[in-house]
C-alpha cells in the first residue's frame, strides 16, 4: 500500500522592504521554491519608500520554516510566514522585524500561537510572582511584540491580491 505524501499549505507575507531589496528577495524566494519567482510587489503605505508582497504556498510540511529561513537576516525586511497544520504536522507562525529579529511558534488549526508548557513554566519563575513581570514574559513567549509591531503593515496590506506557488520546499 502506497501512502500519500503530507502536504502542508501557508502564507508568506511580506510587510515590508526597501525597493532596492525587492528583486533579490523574488531570486532568493526563487532559489527557495526551485522555480522563477516574481512578487507582485506593492507600495507599503505605512513606510515610506518600501513595499509588500504576499503568496500563498504549497509543499511538504515544514515549507514554512524553510522560506521563513531563506529571508532571515534580511536587515531592513519585516516578513511573516504562516503554515497551517496538515497531517502529523503541527502548524507554525513566524514574523520579522528588523528590531526584534525572528519569532517563531507552533500554531493550532485556528491560527493561534500556541505555547508550551515548558516556557509557561519558564515565564512564571522569571517572572518571580510579579504579576506584571509574569505578563511580560508571557508576551514574550506569545510573540505580542512582534504582532504589535506588524500589526499596522498587515492593515495596509488588506487589499493586495495573492499569488499561489505550489511545491514548496
Amino acid at each position: 500500500m502506497s501512502m500519500a505524501l503530507a502536504t502542508a499549505r501557508g502564507v508568506l507575507f511580506v510587510h515590508s522592504a526597501p525597493s532596492s531589496l525587492c528583486r533579490h528577495i523574488d531570486r532568493t524566494l526563487g532559489a527557495t521554491v526551485g522555480h522563477h519567482v516574481v512578487l507582485d510587489w506593492q507600495e507599503q503605505p505605512v513606510l515610506q519608500g518600501t513595499f509588500r508582497a504576499e503568496f500563498s504556498w504549497v509543499g511538504p510540511p515544514g515549507a514554512g520554516r524553510v522560506l521563513a529561513a531563506a529571508l532571515r537576516g534580511w536587515e531592513h525586511v519585516r516578513f511573516e510566514v504562516t503554515e497551517e497544520a496538515s497531517p502529523g504536522s503541527d502548524g507554525a507562525r513566524f514574523m520579522h522585524t528588523p528590531d526584534l529579529g525572528v519569532f517563531s511558534a507552533a500554531m493550532d488549526t485556528a491560527g493561534n500561537t500556541m505555547v508550551t508548557e515548558d516556557r509557561l513554566k519558564a515565564a512564571l519563575q522569571e517572572g518571580r510572582g510579579d504579576p506584571q513581570r509574569i505578563a511580560k514574559e508571557l508576551r514574550l513567549a506569545w510573540g505580542a511584540a512582534w504582532d504589535d509591531e506588524l500589526e499596522p503593515f498587515r492593515y495596509a496590506g488588506e487589499d493586495t491580491g495573492v499569488v499561489w506557488f505550489h511545491q514548496v520546499g
